[in-house]
């Protein structure tokens, strides 16, 4: 039960994951957390910042903004009923006031098996604030969507809020349970959509078979959502408008150089964003696409088609072979790295490349090791080109670059700060499917492995013999 908004926080517009977790073997001690991203870029890095409310049990967190302030809303038990409260928050994880209580289970269909109201999740339109939340317990086919409305000033003022007297989304067309709902626009703006989980079987209830599902939905001509009936399995339902463009715009991203045959593809600055089956597609610091020539113009606005992907090869030297994925041209090979310092976050621990030691003396040392990103330097990483398609990277404030220590061709050799200039200070960046890199050595030919595949801070970075998984990848993030 994760959100993902981009919200201004102390220094600036960031990105906030708040999440719920607890213990596995019997669901206690839940409670949200939230991480906050290091820049404007949703795909991170990111830092945890703490719990709203680390001492007791709590879930479904979202937030609302109005009127410049941020309120938080989620639900918790007391006694026998659950009940979303709202609070008033100092910043995206820290509350500023008590909680009041938004929603209660007062009502006959929101007492099927359980007295619970939880989910609630914010909709506005035209200058009108909702929450949509579910009702009822999750494991009967009753589980459903209630509404209030903000038509007063304050949101924490409960006479401030209009409750509907009955659901507004409920079992049919054989869904059942539709519940625990979010929101999203179609990419052109032009449509609403809900997306919630239900159930194929009565009896199913909140089991692993609950599936994810969406469908637009429209407006009364009284200003409020109208979400119809659940939308039958059977039903096919048309994508989200626009989805296939054109679409002009620059995917978040590390901006990449592509540098080769005497020239720099996309005047030095490409986001290198993957699509499917391995392929990626380029965008251009103007939100322009390359694109091969059966479909036209070099660069054009994403229109999802086939011959604006292109698969990324390593080849021998280092170098990319860059090849469009729809008719196999080839648009010969390619020096890649990253055009600015980048964090390299690991895929499989979400914990970025760091330094045993830190920063001594005022300059980065230490062997290769993961740690939750703080924004050190020795987490900043500068790549420069070395010989034929080889890198070398540096971290911030040093000179020296990352080496397999003493030459070695052991597996589980250490790595670690070293000159610059030697075959194990270069390294092969290898893109992969997931959008993460390979970083294998010139000199071993093997790649950065997180030993273990461990999670915790602190964990080694060593060389290992190449392989295909989460331990070996890690993806290029703007710090």
């Amino acid at each position: 039960a994760f959100e993902f908004p981009r919200l201004k926080g102390p220094k600036g517009y960031r990105w906030y994951l708040m999440f719920t977790s607890g213990k596995q073997e019997n669901l206690d001690g839940q409670h949200l957390s939230v991480l906050e991203s290091a820049g404007d870029d949703p795909m991170g890095p990111y830092s945890y910042k703490g719990s709203p409310m680390p001492d007791s049990w709590n879930i479904d967190g979202s937030y609302l903004e109005h009127q410049g302030k941020l309120y938080l809303l989620w639900s918790e038990w007391v006694g026998d009923e659950q009940l979303n409260f709202i609070a008033l928050m100092r910043d995206p994880w820290t509350l500023a006031g008590d909680k009041v209580v938004l929603t209660r289970p007062s009502q006959p269909w929101a007492q099927s098996g359980r007295k619970v109201n939880e989910g609630p999740e914010v909709l506005k339109k035209d200058g009108r604030t909702f929450v949509i939340y579910s009702a009822s317990f999750c494991d009967t086919p009753d589980y459903k969507l209630a509404q209030i409305e903000l038509t007063g000033q304050d949101p924490l003022d409960p006479k401030a809020w209009t409750h509907a007297a009955q659901p507004v989304f409920e079992r049919g067309n054989g869904v059942f349970g539709p519940g625990h709902n979010g929101f999203f626009k179609s990419p052109d703006g032009k449509e609403h959509w809900l997306v919630y989980h239900g159930n194929s079987k009565e009896t199913d209830g909140c089991s692993a078979s609950r599936s994810l599902r969406a469908q637009p939905f429209g407006w009364h001509g009284d200003g409020t959502p109208d979400f119809g009936e659940p939308v039958s399995e059977q039903t096919p339902v048309a994508a989200p408008s626009g989805e296939n463009g054109p679409l002009t715009l620059v995917p978040q991203g590390a901006f990449w150089q592509l540098n080769g045959q005497g020239r720099t593809l996309g005047e030095g600055k490409l986001v290198l964003d993957p699509t499917r089956h391995g392929a990626y597609r380029l965008a251009n610091a103007k939100g322009q696409f390359l694109t091969g020539q059966q479909c036209g113009a070099s660069w054009q606005p994403w229109q999802n088609q086939a011959c604006q992907e292109w698969t990324l090869a390593s080849q021998d030297d280092g170098q990319l072979a860059l090849t469009n994925q729809d008719s196999g041209e080839s648009l010969g090979n390619w020096q890649a790295l990253p055009a600015q310092e980048v964090a390299l976050v690991s895929a499989q621990s979400g914990k970025v490349l760091s330094l045993s030691q830190g920063h001594l003396q005022g300059r980065p040392q230490g062997r290769l090791v993961q740690r939750a990103y703080d924004q050190g330097q020795d987490q900043q990483w500068r790549f420069q080109a070395a010989e034929a398609g080889f890198v070398t990277l540096a971290p911030k404030g040093s000179n020296q670059c990352l080496a397999v220590q003493h030459r070695s061709l052991a597996a589980g050799a250490p790595v670690v700060l070293a000159d610059c200039g030697a075959a194990e200070s270069q390294w092969r960046l290898s893109p992969q499917g997931d959008g993460a890199v390979q970083l294998i050595n010139r000199h071993s030919q093997q790649s950065l492995d997180l030993a273990s595949c461990g999670l915790a801070d602190g964990t080694t970075v060593n060389q290992a013999p190449v392989q295909d998984n989460r331990c070996q990848h890690f993806f290029l993030r703007q710090p």
